[in-house]
């Protein structure tokens, strides 16, 4: 069950050679891990607490729960929703339930969370309730949508940011430092990935890793723009992010709403707007929130629940 989080092969990919191995060594992330704010101050009191952690694919959610299971004095646990079912959930509690006994404590991490049925989501409950196992779960889709209302009551939602230019670029530079030192990037080309990237840390590193191998098979050592244009048609360097509808529900909002009931609830990679009724915007372009939410409330600008 701790397949997740085995040793370091040999063979992985760049974006796996480089993944943080201690707290400051994360890009990003600012608002949950500076000085002060709640994720670095559990990291500091060494005491966890049950969370779900909500972003897009690359930016950080994995590696967080790693640095947790390095820093808390905790059993670890590791599910993938995606592998994983009822039999598991039943051996990891029961694994967990030896270790109360001892005076221990255990964090499960369920990647992938939004995966498991209602039933499934349910099964964690009880021991959530009673703190025999302290829950860890990775999601890119909206918790308000696809985690049960009584997880989320009992666990605090973290939303997790894509990464913005600068962060892309530091991240980059960090490559280029350790594993990619015998390349040279034209301005224009580094500019280029960057955008590439999307603010998607894994995403830089796989381009990366696949212009190490073209780079020597083609006998370059400075990599242009057109030499990217050559190797990956324009069609394919476009955000793909950017050509999603606006009412995809896996992604949360960008830039929160003042009202963080709001914040949960939007659907797309939405700027929220405050003003009444809800509704989000995104590339210039408004979307309607779907029927489901027709029965919410409007409230004022800024109006807490």
């Amino acid at each position: 069950m701790n397949d997740l989080f085995a040793g370091q092969n040999p063979h992985a990919p760049l974006a796996e050679q480089m993944r943080p191995r201690t707290l400051d060594e994360v890009i990003g992330q600012r608002h949950l891990l500076g000085e002060g704010k709640p994720l670095r101050l559990a990291f500091s009191s060494r005491t966890p607490h049950s969370m779900i952690l909500w972003g897009p694919p690359g930016v950080g959610k994995t590696t967080l729960a790693r640095l947790m299971a390095d820093s808390f004095d905790a059993e670890f646990i590791a599910l993938s929703a995606v592998f994983s079912g009822v039999k598991d959930i039943r051996e990891a509690m029961q694994q967990a339930e030896v270790m109360a006994q001892q005076g221990r404590r255990t964090i499960l991490f369920v990647d992938e969370v939004h995966r498991f049925n209602k039933a499934q989501q349910d099964a964690f409950l009880p021991y959530v309730e009673r703190g025999t196992v302290t829950f860890i779960g990775a999601t890119t889709e909206n918790p308000s949508f696809e985690v049960n209302s009584a997880l989320l009551s009992r666990a605090s939602v973290y939303v997790l940011k894509s990464l913005d230019a600068a962060e892309l670029g530091e991240l980059f530079d960090r490559a280029r430092a350790g594993v990619l030192d015998a390349l040279e990037f034209e301005p224009a080309a580094r500019e280029r990935l960057l955008g590439y990237a999307d603010g998607d840390a894994r995403r830089l590193l796989n381009v990366l890793e696949q212009l190490r191998t073209a780079t020597a098979t083609a006998g370059h050592r400075v990599v242009s723009a057109d030499f990217l244009d050559r190797r990956w048609p324009p069609t394919c360097a476009a955000s793909t992010r950017a050509a999603m509808p606006s009412t995809t529900r896996s992604r949360p909002c960008t830039r929160p709403c003042a009202d963080p009931v709001r914040m949960q609830r939007c659907t797309g990679w939405c700027a929220c707007s405050t003003a009444a009724p809800i509704r989000c915007t995104w590339g210039g372009a408004s979307c309607a929130w779907p029927s489901k939410t027709s029965a919410w409330p409007t409230r004022a600008p800024g109006t807490l629940r």
